[in-house]
C-alpha cells in the first residue's frame, strides 16, 4: 500500500511523466455503453484452460465460446446496477459495503500490448480518493484467469492521492490491469485515476485529422462539432483536414459555419472528385506530410461515432513505441453499441482473403461477456493491418512508404499496412481505442457496383503480397466465386468481376485512370441486366406464382450441415442447363430476403425476388441459361490466363507500387486532370 500527496519522483535524472491512460467517469454517459465504462459488483469467472490454443487453432466460433463461458447473473450487469453512482461532476460515489467494478473496455489497462511495443517495465497506477473503502487491483494471465494484485486502502474524509508502480514482466502474452473500489461501513469516492510511465518523452505527439466523406454532411458536421467541444484533444490536433468529395457539401450543412468558426484555422475543407476512400485519405496523407507540422496524420470515417480519449491513446502508443507502428482503433457497431465488430484483423495468406485476426470474434457483445468472463480476450492481438474507420498513421511512414495505391474503396487500408508492415513498420490495434461504425453485417457490397473493387484489388493487393507461388488458393477462390454468383442469378455482378480480372491482366498502368472512370463505367454495365436493377417496393414487381405448390409444403430449404449444402450446390449446378420454367419469365417463383439469399438456395430458382442488405431496395433476378454458359467461359479462359501468368503479372506490378503509390502520380488525380 503506497500513499503519495506530493509529485511522482522521477526514477532517472531528467526524466518526467506521462500519463497514456485516463479512467472514463462520465455523468452524461448514455446507459446503452455504461458496461463499456462502468461494471456493477464483480464475479469472479475463472479463465478456461481450454482456451489456451494457438491462434492458427482457434476457430473463432462464437457458439463454442459461448458454451465455454457459463456467466454468473453479474456478468450480464450494465451500468452501476444500484452499487453506486457517477456524480456530476464526474466521480463515483460508491455504497456502503458495495462495489463497481472498472473491469471494462475503455478503463482496464491493456498492460500487454505496452509490455509488447515498449520498454517499460512497469506502470503506474495513480488515484484520487476519499472516504471510507478500498481499491483492489486486479491482473489477469493470457489465459483469462483472475489475480489480486494490490490494495490500497482509504480512511479519510479528505481528498488524497495514492499511487501503486505495478510490473509488466508477466504480460509476455496476454494480460490486463484493472480496479475494483469497495466501500466499507461508509461511502467512499473516486475522484479520477490515470495509467502512465515514468519518460523523458513527456511531450506528445500532434496530429492531422484526415476525414474523407461523400454526401454524409450530417454525420460529418457531428464529428466536427464533437472536436470542437474537446479542448484536451484539439490541443494535440494541428489540422482537421475535410475531403468532401460528394455533391452534397459539408459546407451547406445548416449547422457548417457555427462548426467552423469554433475550430477556425484547425479546420481545412478540400473539395474533389470522388476518388473514393483511397483517393480521400490519400489525400489527406500527402496535405499532411508536405505540410509538416504533425507527427501522425489519423485517418476517420465520415460515419463514426469516436471515443476521443481514444486519439490521446492512440498517439501516446505511437509516442512511447519502441518503434515506429501504426496505431489503429477497433470498431464498435453503431447499431448495438456495445457490440465489438472488429477486435483485430488479419489476411489469411493462403485464400489471401480478410478477416478476423486468429483467436479473436467478430460481434463480440462486452454488455453480455465481459472481461472477467471471457478468456480469449486476455490474450494479445496481433494484426496484419487495421481498418481506416481509425487508424494513426505516422508521417514518416507516408514519407517512406508513399499514400494508397488508387484502388478507390476495399483492401486500400489492407494493401496500407501490409506494405508497411513489410517495410518495418507494424500495425498496432489498441484495446481502449474504439469508434462506432455501421457493421458490415448491414451490407452486403459483394452484390453491387463495389464487386468490382472488392475483385480487383483482392487480386492486386494478392500480386503484390502474397508469399505464395501463383497466390495460394486465390485464383480457384475467384473463380469459385463466379461461378456462385451465376448460379445465384448475379449476373451484373458477375459480369464486372470479369471486367476486373481485365483489368488486372491489362496492368497497374490503368489504376489512376480507373479511379476516375470506373465507377461510372461499371454502373452503366450493371444496369443492363435484371439483378442490377432495383425497386423500393415489392409491390413494383408481379406476385409470386408457381406452377406447382412447394413439395410436401416446404419449399426450398436453408440446409445447416455440409453435406446438405454440397448436395443443394450440386443439385443447383445440374439445374443450370435445365430449361427455365415458363411461368418464371413473367412472374418470380418467390420472394427471397436477404438473410436468406445464399447462393446454394438461390440456384434452385428460375427467377426469384431478392431484397438488399440494407433493407431499401430489391430485385428480380432471373435465370438465363445462355448468360450462364457465356460467362462461365470467359471466366475459366481469364483465371486460367490470371494463373498462368500470375509471376510475371507480381513483379509488373510490385515494379510499380512505389510510382503508383507516390504523391506525384496521384497529384494528376486530385487535380482533376483527364490524363490521370
Amino acid at each position: 500500500m503506497t500513499q503519495a500527496t506530493d509529485a511522482v519522483p522521477a526514477s532517472v535524472e531528467g526524466a518526467g511523466f506521462r500519463v497514456v491512460q485516463r479512467t472514463l467517469i462520465r455523468p452524461d454517459e448514455e446507459l446503452d455503453v455504461r458496461s463499456l465504462y462502468l461494471g456493477g459488483i464483480s464475479a469472479f469467472t475463472g479463465g478456461d484452460a481450454s482456451t489456451g490454443r494457438s491462434g492458427a487453432e482457434y476457430d473463432g466460433d462464437s457458439k463454442k465460446e459461448s458454451k465455454q463461458q457459463q456467466l454468473s447473473p453479474t456478468d450480464t450487469l450494465g451500468g452501476l446496477s444500484g452499487f453506486g453512482r457517477v456524480t456530476e461532476n464526474g466521480e463515483i460515489e460508491v455504497e456502503p459495503e458495495r462495489r463497481v467494478s472498472f473491469a471494462t473496455y475503455f478503463n482496464a489497462f491493456p498492460a500487454s500490448y505496452w509490455r509488447r511495443w515498449t520498454t517499460f517495465d512497469s506502470v503506474r497506477l495513480t488515484a484520487r480518493m476519499r472516504g471510507h473503502g478500498n481499491l483492489i487491483v486486479y491482473r489477469s494471465t493470457s489465459k483469462g484467469h483472475s489475480l489480486r494484485a494490490e490494495v490500497i486502502s482509504v480512511n479519510s474524509a479528505e481528498s488524497q492521492t495514492y499511487t501503486l508502480d505495478l510490473t509488466l514482466k508477466p504480460f509476455i502474452d496476454g494480460g490486463w490491469y484493472w480496479f475494483d473500489v469497495e466501500a466499507t461501513h461508509e461511502g467512499f469516492v473516486l475522484e479520477e485515476a490515470t495509467w502512465g510511465f515514468e519518460t523523458d518523452r513527456t511531450r506528445s505527439g500532434t496530429v492531422s485529422i484526415g476525414i474523407t466523406t461523400f454526401n454524409r454532411p450530417d454525420f460529418c458536421v457531428d464529428q466536427l462539432v464533437r472536436l470542437s467541444e474537446a479542448p484536451d484533444v484539439l490541443a494535440i490536433i494541428d489540422e482537421i483536414i475535410v475531403v468532401d468529395q460528394g455533391n452534397q457539401k459539408v459546407s451547406d450543412e445548416p449547422r457548417f459555419p457555427a462548426v467552423s468558426t469554433a475550430l477556425g484555422s484547425k479546420l481545412r475543407i478540400i473539395e474533389q472528385r470522388n476518388l473514393g476512400g483511397s483517393g480521400g485519405f490519400s489525400r489527406a496523407m500527402m496535405e499532411t506530410a508536405q505540410k509538416g507540422d504533425s507527427d501522425y496524420v489519423l485517418l476517420l470515417d465520415d460515419d463514426v461515432v469516436s471515443e476521443l480519449e481514444g486519439i490521446h491513446r492512440a498517439v501516446a502508443m505511437a509516442d512511447l513505441a519502441k518503434q515506429v507502428v501504426l496505431v489503429g482503433g477497433q470498431m464498435l457497431s453503431l447499431y448495438d453499441r456495445t457490440v465489438m465488430h472488429a477486435y483485430g484483423e488479419a489476411i489469411q495468406k493462403y485464400r489471401w482473403f480478410w478477416g478476423p485476426a486468429p483467436a479473436t470474434v467478430h460481434g463480440h457483445d462486452w454488455g453480455r461477456k465481459p472481461l472477467r468472463s471471457t478468456p480469449w480476450l486476455h490474450r494479445r492481438i496481433d494484426v496484419d493491418y487495421n481498418g481506416w474507420w481509425m487508424c494513426l498513421i505516422p508521417t514518416q511512414v507516408v514519407n517512406d512508404i508513399g499514400l494508397s495505391l488508387p484502388m478507390f474503396i476495399k483492401w486500400d487500408d489492407a494493401e496500407y499496412g501490409l506494405r508497411a508492415g513489410e517495410a518495418g513498420y507494424p500495425t498496432v490495434t489498441m484495446p481502449g481505442v474504439a469508434v462506432w461504425h455501421v457493421p458490415w453485417t448491414e451490407k452486403d457490397d459483394t452484390l453491387d457496383w463495389q464487386a468490382y473493387f472488392h475483385e480487383r484489388n483482392r487480386l492486386v493487393s494478392g500480386l503484390l503480397h502474397s508469399p505464395y507461388e501463383r497466390g495460394g488458393k486465390l485464383v480457384r477462390e475467384s473463380l469459385e466465386n463466379h461461378v456462385k454468383r451465376l448460379m445465384s442469378m448475379q449476373y451484373s455482378t458477375g459480369e464486372i468481376i470479369m471486367m476486373a480480372l481485365q483489368d488486372v491482366l491489362d496492368g497497374p498502368d490503368r489504376m489512376h485512370r480507373d479511379i476516375v472512370k470506373r465507377l461510372g463505367e461499371v454502373r452503366a454495365l450493371r444496369g443492363d441486366y435484371d439483378d442490377g436493377r432495383t425497386e423500393a417496393s415489392l409491390d413494383r414487381y408481379p406476385k409470386p406464382r408457381t406452377k406447382k405448390p412447394p413439395r410436401r409444403g416446404k419449399g426450398i430449404p436453408v440446409p445447416s450441415s455440409m453435406p446438405g449444402k454440397v448436395m443443394m450446390a450440386a443439385t443447383g449446378l445440374v439445374r443450370q442447363v435445365l430449361p427455365v420454367r415458363e411461368l418464371a419469365e413473367v412472374a418470380p417463383e418467390g420472394v427471397v430476403p436477404h438473410a436468406d439469399q445464399r447462393w446454394f438456395r438461390l440456384a434452385h430458382f428460375d427467377s426469384a425476388i431478392v431484397s438488399s442488405a440494407d433493407g431499401l431496395n430489391a430485385s428480380w433476378y432471373r435465370r438465363d441459361r445462355s448468360q450462364f454458359a457465356d460467362q462461365l467461359s470467359r471466366s475459366t479462359k481469364l483465371h486460367a490466363r490470371l494463373y498462368s501468368e500470375w509471376p510475371e503479372l507480381a513483379k509488373r506490378y510490385r515494379d510499380a507500387l512505389a510510382e503508383l503509390a507516390s504523391p506525384e502520380a496521384w497529384k494528376p488525380t486530385f487535380e482533376g486532370s483527364d490524363d490521370a
